[in-house]
């Protein structure tokens, strides 16, 4: 059985003064200064990504408007499914607080690499946990959906370090050590009831000077 291969980016940087906050799954605006700088790199995905594929958004319109970026730059525009459950952590009573109120708001001790553990709930959110718990059936069944395909997903950090989570059997707190970048680039294979891990925030590749 051939293989499925997942295409997940991270939606493009976000503007300024969402960045000044705990936005989780708020729906902010990109940034316009940094779509402008980042234009190569929009080119570069707009190669690099397969043609024909299924692309995927969460409901966030962060997401929509980075792959419409990507289309901008010469991918020919396809059709985007929806899927909210591939949505940014749900924060609760923690959107749109500075990050300097947060610590007085934990109940646990902080991961080495993020602001809050794994297993902290926000009131009235969800913790990382959760966020794992519901990515992981909606990746089974884009594979089983849309087999021997490729997938292309805009995502949000944390619902690809779920993915990633899911895809290596790491506990929540282990799937906090990914640092996942805005417009990074990583790919997952199903091959029949196995999932590979072929990169993590692959980028263009730049010969050497000279």
């Amino acid at each position: 059985m051939p293989e499925t291969r997942l295409f997940l980016i991270r939606h493009a940087l976000v503007e300024p003064s969402a960045r000044l906050t705990f936005y989780g799954s708020m729906d902010v605006a990109l940034c316009e200064l940094a779509l402008q700088q980042e234009a190569a790199l929009y080119r570069w995905l707009a190669g690099r990504l397969p043609r024909p594929a299924h692309w995927v958004t969460s409901h966030l319109a962060r997401t929509r408007a980075t792959a419409a970026a990507i289309f901008a730059a010469g991918y020919p525009e396809a059709p985007l499914a929806t899927e909210p459950d591939l949505a940014e952590q749900y924060l609760g009573e923690w959107q749109g607080i500075p990050h300097e109120a947060l610590a007085e708001r934990l109940r646990h001790k902080p991961h080495p690499f993020w602001p809050h553990a794994a297993e902290e709930r926000p009131p009235g959110g969800e913790s990382f946990a959760e966020v794992q718990a519901r990515v992981a059936p909606v990746l089974d069944r884009l594979a089983e959906t849309h087999a021997g395909q490729d997938i292309v997903i805009i995502a949000h950090g944390g619902s690809i370090r779920a993915a990633l989570a899911h895809a290596l059997g790491l506990t929540p707190h282990q799937a906090l050590v990914f640092s996942i970048r805005n417009l990074g680039l990583t790919r997952l294979e199903k091959h029949g009831a196995d999932w590979r891990v072929a990169t993590v925030n692959e980028e263009p590749w730049t010969p050497p000077p000279g």
